[in-house]
This record gives structure tokens, C-alpha cells and sequence, in this order.
């Protein structure tokens, strides 16, 4: 049978893909009723509809569609919806560039979009669609947003905050990306550098959940390690103590440190430039705000160790002793309380700023006896000593442990135990026109007032363009009646920051429709967590830690009875062309709708998923499509030949067992990958099952019961991937259900399978290795020897021993029997170490005389084998257990 299946025998995705997708349609198979109880939930993070998509984006709704088909047939009930995180900043800008209306411009692109994925043959539940512009969508952020408020987690802060010049908008710190040319930063859209602006803005108190949020990573074990890690060290956590410090300002500064053991060192204390107490200093102080100034100015061009003495001084609450107090760029303005009072002896930073500025330099601290370094073995003035020792020059709590005078110091200066997070409050304010209106109104008399909730979703007026905050320019909108007062009273004119929109999603597709609530409680308690989330790892310390919070926040106030959103991650790999990530914005893509017209979805479906694993980047190559394509061509190619009884059918011989055991594992093992999101492994089993496939007809009559069920297995297991030209291949083979509705085939392994499969590739590639060393053109008798028993026996003893193995072997009557034939396969297994589990002779034996056809057909030989104690004596003597003594005759 030919690699190419025949040209009558090929099948049009044009004609064919089209077809499926309205009989699924037809069929509702993609769609779960309200009533199903605990569905496997999978989601794809929802777009941003920015109008088209290329073959990276649907990477990743191939992997979730792979997936839920995958559930589908095991018998789960699937949750698998699709929305559209529409409301943001790049739709408002594409509006003012063509004067449109921001919501013209989206619902185009979302339709445009659709349209893609259902071309793509994408098997999301339409009826659950959620478009977060939506009012009846964005009411529920405003509601959930004064559910908030009502429960402490939501204030208005004056802050000083990013500004995007060009964006004219209010940035979250995790909306700004750092850059080594600007001290502050750039917009994480528009790449503009960040400036620095006084604020009052609306935040949630993010940092109340802190705790929790980092406490509980660990527990989150369906979460990839590098996203957990990152989410660490975004929150970050540190266990210290404050402790406050008296200045000649007459202010009290408390610091944070995890090293109160060190206090006797202080010998001086700084303030970022950012600190209230520098900027009151500097107002009197000229040398003090030129340093400021610069500072702002210079960012992280600035030296790691500059700095401006205040004239003032603090006293250390330890020793009454007055230290100079400085204005030093590396104390950062947000960790801590942006203020520290400075051991340069045991420090590294606080070392360099003192050798610089030539302050003392004061050990306090030596290593502990049992340490690396002797006691006294340190210098401190060449280098800072920093970890923790016994205390010395430190009164009367010198040759304490680091760790008790901790302890002490808490309470001899009042001071306090305190947990420090770099989590900071998440800011919501955004300047801009398409978002969530915030619900609040600003009353002179009564000040901020949220809205009542039977006056919710308060909508957008029609669109302004104008610099600056549009909804400022919405005069009409603006004018309102407080609630409280009956007076005259302005609405809010920030909008939410879109993330809010995406933090609760998941939890509006089991009920989408729900008109008096966000959510059906008891269906999402019943739902939720999803069960597998997929997207993209640069959401990790924005989306991801926000879905969490809101998830908490959610239990606490009784509308969930669960504290975390996702019990499942992937974050799935890019796709690359000529080298270069995908991207539109710089026409680096293959779009979707050529694609299909030359290859077709299926193939780009199985192009993606076969060529590495979800979590992996790779490069997309035409090669690559076409191999794809060529694949589901001969699949179909195979299955219509069969159909059209053009593949002759017998007993199949000796053949029809072997094919039958590999149908059996082939389906096991690409169960097993599927589960584990490995489709390029399962996919390589329905590869080897359709070339066995391929061989077992060439070579003999197959049995057309085990032939049908290898038809039937690789279209099952080639469903998820590729589903159209499975049901194309099942309608083919006469079934006349849906294979969307199929069961998955039965997982059947047999007993001993990988070590059985291992068995036959290595004497197959033995048998080229002997031919090939020996230059036997044309082999005639291949005959291969099953290992004698005592070599097993001998084998499982090893196995179990300690120690000296050959001195315990040989001291075993029947191996002592034989001699040195025995000594020397017992120092050959000494020698081996690990000594892995073979296969019993007998069933050794079995396992090539089923495979012995695959040696027959390569090499055109006869092939005998030999069982154990079978062999002739020259042909078991090279024969091991696992590896057949094997002899060719030309």
C-alpha cells in the first residue's frame, strides 16, 4: 500500500469541515445543560477582541478544544465556553483613529473573531458567551465592586501613581514594565515612559489577602512551579519586627527589618527620596531636594550608592546613640516602610553606602562555633558579614543567638512582629472612556456616595473624543441627584481597570444569562474550580493573582463556598515563524482563514498540538502543515480503502494477536498522555497504530474484526486533535452516529506492555546491527533464543540482594550448578547496578514469536524462535533475559 493515499481517496476539507460543524451544531454537542452535575470545566482565557487572530492564538483554544473532546468521549459532561474581555484601552484608541464609536469597533472584531474560531471548527458552548461590555455583563462588576466597598476592601487613596502620558491613563505597578533607560518604567501597551503623578484613586485592598495569597501556593499543586514562583516573589513575603526611631525633626519613623539582632550596628539611618519626612526636610534643606530631584529625575541611572546627609539625626532606641540620617536612592520608597536605620558591618548595601560616604562601620555579629568561620574570623571592614551568629558588641546581649535577641529587642523596644509584603494595593482608576463605569457619585455635602443598586449598571454616555478623561467632557452624564442628600452631585468619572472585568468571568459562563445576580451560587459552588485553565504565563502576577483575590473575597462574603479559582494551569508555549513570536501588530503570522482554504482547520489543529508540547514554544514551518495534511489525508486514505473492501480480509494468522495487543496499548498509552496534556506522545500512537495498520494488510489477510477495531481506535484517539476528519473516517466506516458522542475506546493494557514493546526494539535493532556489522546483504534465517531459565532466576535474586552479589548468587545451590557460566552472569549483574524487571522467559518467548512477522517483512528472512531452554547451546549462552541470543545465516 502506497504512503499517498490515492486521489479518489482523498477527502476536501473544504466540503467536509463545514459539514461537521453544522451537524454538531445540529446536535447541541457542545453544549451542557444547567442541570449537569459537577461537568469537567475547561477554559481558554477569553480574548481581547482585537479583530483577528492568527495560528498562535489558536494554539491555545486548540488545546482546551483538545481537551474537552477528550472528556467528552471519556463520559464527562464538558464546560468548555468562550467570551470576550472587550472593554480596554486599544479599542478606544482604534475608535479615535477611524472616528468610531468604541463599541462599533469591538462588536465588529468580536464578530470577526467568532467567526475565525467556529472556522476553526472550535467546539465552545455559544450559548454561555459572555461579552463583558455588555451591560448586563458590567453591571455585575459594578455590584460586586460595591459588595467590596461594603466589606471594608475597597477606599479611595490618595497615592502617588504611574501615568502614561500617551495612554493619558492610570497604571496598576503590575501594568508597568521596567526598563533600564527609564527610572520608572514603561506602559505595558504602548511602551511610553511612565511618569509619576499624585492621585486620589479607587483601590482594593489587595494587600488584606497578602497572607493568602502566598501562604497558599504551595498547596496549589496543578499549578506550574515557575508560575507559583513568580506569584511568590510579586507578593512577597518577609518575617521581621518595626521598631520606631525618634529624629531631631521631632517626626517618629518606624522601620521594618528582619534584622533587629543587628541594632547595636546602626551607625546611620536613610530615607528613600520618596519619604514624607525627606520631602518636610527638604523644604528647608536645598542640598536635600536638589537630591530628590535628581533622584526622580535619574532613577536607576543614579549610583547604587548615592546619597545627601540632612544635617539631622535619629536616635537608635537601642543605644540612645544619635546616627546621622541620610537621603539614599537604594532605601526603595515600597518596600518596608521606605525608611532604615543601616549596619554597614552587616549588610552588603549598607557596606558600599558607608565605605562611600566614609561612615563607621561597627561588627556586631560573629559566626557561631559550629559555623563555616572560626569566631573573630571576619573582617567587616572589607566586607559585610550577613548571616546570623552570636551577638558581641552589644551589651547586655552579647553571646546571644541572631534569632533569641530578635526575640528580646521586639521586647525591650516596644517594638512589634510584623509580616511585609511587596504586594501592593491594586489601583482601579483608570482616566479613559471604554470601561466599567465606577458607581459612585462625589457629593459636596456628603463626598463619595456609591450608587443604589436598583439604579445599576450605570452605562457609558455616547462616546467623546477629547484629551484627557473623556467622561469629564460628558456634561449632560456627569450632573446628577446624590442619594443620600438629594442634592446636586457628579458621577464618578473613572472607569475600572479592565482587569476587574476578567477577575470573575469563569464564574458568569455557568449562568450567563442570570438576570439578578452574577452567578448561580449553588451551580458555581457545584462548577467551580475550573478544572483546567490554559493561557499565557505573562499573566501571572496580573490576571492570575487578581482571579485569586476576587475567588477569596467571593467565599468571604457567602456567595462561594471555594478560595481559589483554578485547580489546573497550563500556560501554554508560543508559536514562532522564521525565528519570531507571532504577532500582528508586526504581520509576523499565518492567519487563520487562507490556512483552512488550502489545508484545511484539522491540519493546523494537528500541526500545533503534534509539534511539541502545550507548554513549549516552536516554530511553525509549511513543511511541517504539509506533513500534517498528508497525515489526515492517508488516515482517510486507509479507512476508505478498507470501506470500499478494496483490502483483502482472513484469520490474519499469528499477525492478528501482535496487532490486536498493540491496539489495545495504543490506546492505554495515549489515554495516559491526553491526561497529562502530552498530545504530540499520543498523537505518535496513532502514528505507529496507522503504520501497523498499514503493514498488518500488506503483509497477510487481516482478521476484519481486529482491523475494524484498529480503524475505529486511531479515529477515536485522532478526534480531539483533528475532529472533523474523524467523523469523516467513522461516517466512512459505516457508523452512523457522531463521533463527538462516541465512547473513548476501552484502556485495556496488557500486563508487562512497555517492557514487552522495549523487548521487540532492541532485538529488532540487533538484528540490524548484526547485519549491518556483518555485511549480510541478503539474510535467509534469522533465528533468535529466549534466555535459560536460571539466567531469570538469577536475575530476580539480584534484584533483591545488598551487598556483595556474586558472593550471594553463587552461594545459591542451583546457580552453583552451573558453574562459570553462572560466576560470570553474576559479576555481569554486579557489574550493572540497577538491574531493571524483565519479562518471565516464557512470556518473553510468547512476545517474539507475535512480533516475529515485523522481523519476517523488514528483512525478507525466515525467523525462528526459540523459547527457554529451547535454544541451541552456542545461541542461549549470548542470550540474556530482555536481550535473545540472535544468529543470521545468509
Amino acid at each position: 500500500m502506497s504512503d499517498s493515499a490515492p486521489e479518489t481517496r482523498r477527502f476536501d476539507p473544504g466540503e467536509v469541515e463545514p459539514r461537521w460543524q453544522e451537524a454538531w451544531d445540529t446536535a447541541d454537542v457542545f453544549h451542557i445543560e444547567d442541570d449537569a452535575e459537577d461537568p469537567s470545566y475547561v477554559l481558554a482565557m477569553f480574548p481581547y477582541p482585537s479583530g483577528e487572530m492568527h495560528m498562535g492564538h489558536v494554539r491555545n483554544y486548540a488545546i482546551t478544544d483538545a481537551y474537552a473532546w477528550y472528556r467528552r468521549m471519556q463520559g464527562d459532561a464538558v464546560l468548555h465556553p468562550m467570551g470576550w474581555d472587550s472593554f480596554g484601552l486599544p479599542a478606544e484608541n482604534a475608535a479615535n483613529e477611524r472616528d468610531v464609536d468604541p463599541r462599533e469597533w469591538t462588536m465588529d472584531c468580536i464578530d470577526r473573531m467568532k467567526s475565525q474560531m467556529e472556522l476553526m471548527g472550535l467546539g465552545f458552548d455559544w450559548d454561555r458567551e459572555v461579552t463583558t461590555c455588555e451591560p448586563e455583563y458590567f453591571q455585575w462588576n459594578q455590584w460586586l465592586f460595591l459588595q467590596c466597598y461594603e466589606a471594608g476592601l475597597v477606599e479611595r487613596q490618595a497615592a502617588e501613581l504611574n501615568w502614561c502620558p500617551d495612554c493619558e491613563t492610570v497604571l496598576a505597578d503590575e501594568n508597568v514594565n521596567p526598563h533600564p533607560d527609564h527610572a520608572n518604567g514603561i506602559c505595558w501597551r504602548c511602551d511610553s515612559p511612565i511618569d509619576k503623578r499624585d492621585l486620589d484613586q479607587w483601590f482594593f485592598t489587595t494587600t488584606e489577602y497578602a497572607d493568602e495569597l502566598y501562604d497558599t501556593l504551595d498547596e496549589m499543586d496543578g499549578w506550574p512551579e515557575n508560575v507559583r514562583e513568580m506569584q511568590r516573589n510579586w507578593i512577597g513575603k518577609q518575617e521581621g519586627a518595626s521598631v520606631g526611631f525618634d529624629l531631631t525633626t521631632g517626626d517618629s519613623v518606624d522601620i521594618f527589618t528582619t534584622r533587629l539582632d543587628t541594632v547595636y550596628g546602626a551607625t546611620f539611618f536613610a530615607l528613600s527620596p520618596g519619604h514624607e519626612v525627606a520631602a518636610e526636610i527638604a523644604a528647608e534643606n536645598d542640598a536635600v531636594a536638589e537630591y530628590i530631584e535628581r533622584a526622580d529625575r535619574e532613577g536607576e541611572d543614579l549610583p547604587q550608592t548615592s546619597g545627601v546627609f540632612t544635617g539631622e539625626y535619629a536616635e537608635n532606641p537601642a543605644t540612645g546613640e544619635q546616627i546621622p540620617v541620610y537621603v539614599a536612592d537604594y532605601v526603595l520608597e515600597d518596600i518596608g516602610t521606605g525608611a532604615l536605620y543601616a549596619v554597614p558591618a552587616h549588610d552588603d548595601r549598607d557596606h558600599a553606602f558607608a565605605q562611600t560616604h566614609d561612615i563607621d562601620i561597627r561588627q556586631v555579629v560573629e559566626p557561631a562555633p559550629e559555623a563555616d568561620r572560626e569566631p573573630g574570623g571576619i573582617d567587616t571592614e572589607e566586607a559585610a558579614y550577613t548571616e546570623d551568629g552570636l551577638l558581641v558588641n552589644s551589651g547586655e546581649y552579647d553571646g546571644l543567638a541572631s534569632a533569641e535577641a530578635r526575640e528580646r529587642f521586639v521586647a525591650d523596644l516596644d517594638g512589634e512582629f510584623r509580616t511585609a509584603h511587596s504586594l501592593r494595593d491594586w489601583c482601579i482608576s483608570r482616566q479613559r472612556y471604554w470601561g466599567t463605569p465606577i458607581p459612585f457619585v462625589d457629593c459636596p455635602d456628603c463626598g463619595y456616595v456609591p450608587v443604589p443598586d436598583e439604579e445599576l449598571p450605570v452605562e457609558l454616555p455616547e462616546f467623546v473624543q477629547t484629551t484627557g478623561n473623556p467622561l469629564d467632557a460628558a456634561e449632560e452624564w456627569k450632573q446628577v441627584t446624590c442619594p443620600d442628600c438629594g442634592g446636586p452631585a457628579e458621577r464618578e468619572t473613572d472607569t475600572m481597570d479592565t482587569f476587574v472585568d476578567s477577575s470573575w468571568y469563569f464564574l458568569r459562563f455557568v449562568s450567563p444569562d442570570l438576570p439578578d445576580a452574577p452567578f448561580d451560587t449553588g451551580r458555581a459552588n457545584n462548577w467551580m474550580p475550573v478544572d483546567q485553565y490554559v493561557g499565557g504565563i505573562e499573566h501571572a502576577t496580573m490576571h492570575l493573582i487578581y482571579s485569586r483575590f476576587f475567588t477569596k473575597v467571593l467565599d468571604d462574603i457567602d456567595l462561594l463556598d471555594h478560595r481559589e479559582p483554578f485547580r489546573n494551569l497550563l500556560t501554554q508555549g508560543m508559536v514562532r515563524k522564521g525565528g519570531e513570536a507571532m504577532s500582528s501588530s508586526t504581520g509576523n503570522v499565518v492567519s487563520p482563514r487562507p490556512f483552512v482554504d488550502s489545508y484545511g482547520a484539522d491540519t493546523g489543529r494537528l500541526f500545533m498540538l503534534n509539534a511539541a508540547q502545550p507548554e513549549k514554544d516552536f516554530d511553525w514551518t509549511d513543511e511541517g502543515a504539509q506533513s500534517a495534511h498528508d497525515f489526515l489525508q492517508n488516515v482517510y486514505g486507509l479507512a476508505a480503502t478498507y470501506a470500499e473492501g478494496e483490502i483483502d480480509t482472513g484469520d490474519g494468522g499469528v499477525v492478528d494477536e501482535y496487532v490486536a495487543h498493540e491496539t489495545s496499548a495504543a490506546a492505554a498509552t495515549a489515554t495516559e498522555q491526553f491526561e497529562q496534556f502530552r498530545f504530540n506522545h499520543a498523537l505518535q500512537e496513532v502514528r505507529d497504530l496507522v503504520a501497523l495498520l498499514r503493514r498488518y494488510a500488506d503483509h497477510t489477510d487481516p482478521r476484519p474484526e481486529t482491523f475494524e477495531r484498529g480503524l475505529e481506535t486511531v479515529t477515536k484517539l485522532l478526534a480531539p486533535v483533528a475532529p472533523h476528519t474523524a467523523e469523516e473516517v467513522w461516517h466512512r466506516l459505516g457508523n452512523d452516529d457522531l463521533i463527538a458522542t462516541a465512547e473513548w475506546p476501552s484502556v485495556d493494557t496488557p500486563e508487562g506492555y512497555d517492557t514487552a514493546r522495549l523487548l521487540v526494539e532492541n532485538t529488532r535493532e540487533d538484528v540490524r546491527d548484526i547485519i549491518d556489522v556483518a555485511g549480510i546483504e541478503e539474510p535467509e534465517q534469522i533465528e533468535i533464543g529466549v534466555a535459560p531459565d536460571w539466567k531469570y532466576y538469577a536475575r530476580r535474586r539480584a534484584r533483591e540482594l545488598d551487598g556483595n552479589v556474586v558472593g550471594q548468587l553463587m552461594g545459591d545451590d542451583r546457580l552453583r550448578s552451573r558453574g562459570e557460566d553462572a560466576a560470570d552472569y553474576a559479576k555481569e549483574l554486579a557489574a550493572a547496578g540497577h538491574i531493571d524487571e524483565q519479562l518471565r522467559p516464557e512470556r518473553e518467548g510468547e512476545v517474539l514469536r507475535r512480533a516475529s512477522w515485523l522481523l519476517e517483512r523488514e528483512f525478507g528472512a525466515d525467523v525462528t524462535v526459540y523459547g527457554p531452554d529451547e535454544a541451541p547451546a552456542n545461541l542461549a549462552a549470548k542470550a540474556t533475559p530482555g536481550r535473545p541470543g540472535i544468529r543470521i545465516e545468509e
